[in-house]
């Protein structure tokens, strides 16, 4: 356990698979309520509607679900089925919940996803792609579980992306395996967030995988 409960400053100062374990199964009962409402977290949802904006449709996988924040936005929108991957279980518990997915899988995308190759026509991820979480090089998983020409819409934290080079990953995977790229800016939080990462921002990267 951890000598406080868990909160942004420690998940952003994340630096291992286990220490993320350890830390979103502390976290996940509390989550929702002491997280994503407490800070008026907005990023799950501008994520959902830019993958429906572009096209998206299921089955779709939800990377880094958590307790199925963005899940619920995609269901809510008509999409569907939804599959959620996370790397901890007790997160995934709280997510299946919720009634919206159809199945759970446990997975450290560092290591790869436990599913069959192109099994997915749309691929969201929000909240992941950030400090402390997952670098550039976990794009290569998802994009083996996605079919030819499926939607993806990933949130990055726009500080994360500068510095973990995102920028030189999408440059290369534009060569042949991405297309139609775009990246937009997005706030992370709403008007009521207080915390010290209130005016933090995200890219919010839509391509398809050629």
């Amino acid at each position: 356990m951890t000598d406080k409960p868990p909160d942004l400053k420690a998940a952003y100062a994340l630096k291992s698979p286990d220490d993320s374990k350890r830390l979103y199964g502390e976290w996940a009962g509390d989550y929702d309520a002491d997280f994503a409402a407490r800070e008026d977290y907005q990023l799950h949802i501008h994520t959902a509607r830019a993958f429906v904006a572009a096209g998206g449709q299921g089955p779709v996988l939800d990377v880094g679900a958590g307790t199925g924040l963005c899940g619920t936005v995609l269901a809510g929108l008509g999409v569907g089925p939804i599959d959620a991957t996370d790397i901890s279980a007790e997160m995934l518990q709280q997510a299946m919940r919720k009634d919206i997915y159809r199945d759970a899988i446990e997975a450290d995308l560092t290591q790869g996803i436990p599913v069959a190759a192109e099994s997915y026509s749309g691929i969201v991820s929000s909240g992941t792609f950030t400090t402390g979480h997952l670098g550039p090089d976990a794009i290569d998983a998802l994009l083996r579980v996605a079919r030819h020409g499926a939607q993806f819409a990933i949130s990055i934290n726009a500080k994360h992306f500068e510095t973990s080079g995102f920028g030189t990953k999408f440059r290369a995977l534009t060569q042949g395996r991405i297309q139609k790229l775009t990246l937009a800016e997005t706030p992370i939080y709403g008007d009521l967030a207080t915390g010290f990462h209130k005016d933090d921002v995200a890219q919010i990267a839509l391509f398809e995988k050629s």
